[in-house]
């Protein structure tokens, strides 16, 4: 099945495959500094968990799992799951700020917007999910 999906699946131009990367790049940069100041708890982290009303205690173990997740967006072999993975952490992170009352563009969609870039920028390098999704001309 796998052999038959490589087989099916157009080869990508070379200025595809960059522009996906570069798009990628926007959000796995913003993804990595997201995780990192998690990790390291800085005054920010600490008064967005208490406004969101999360124990600050769970914030290393959220940065941990934005770095797995992130692990599994940049290698091509594990992009998709990745990707997935990360639609279902930011589909989070906006019920998080919908409950609070967050303004919607300002904050609650932001999420959506780096969720947006993720597959957008995976769809360019990847040429698998031309097959899985195929948008018409």
């Amino acid at each position: 099945m796998q052999a038959a999906m490589q087989a099916s699946a157009a080869p990508i131009s070379n200025r595809r495959s960059w522009a996906g990367r570069v798009i990628s790049a926007i959000p796995v940069l913003f993804l990595t500094f997201d995780a990192t100041i998690h990790i390291v708890k800085i005054q920010p982290v600490v008064d967005s968990f208490k406004q969101l009303g999360y124990p600050i205690e769970t914030a290393v173990p959220i940065g941990i799992i934005e770095l797995v997740c992130l692990a599994l967006y940049v290698f091509p072999q594990t992009a998709v799951l990745g990707a997935i993975l990360w639609t279902g952490y930011l589909g989070g992170a906006v019920a998080s700020q919908v409950r609070i009352g967050a303004p919607l563009f300002g904050f609650a969609l932001f999420p959506v917007y780096v969720a947006v870039l993720l597959w957008v920028g995976l769809y360019l390098r990847e040429p698998r999910l031309k097959n899985l999704l195929p948008f018409r001309t």
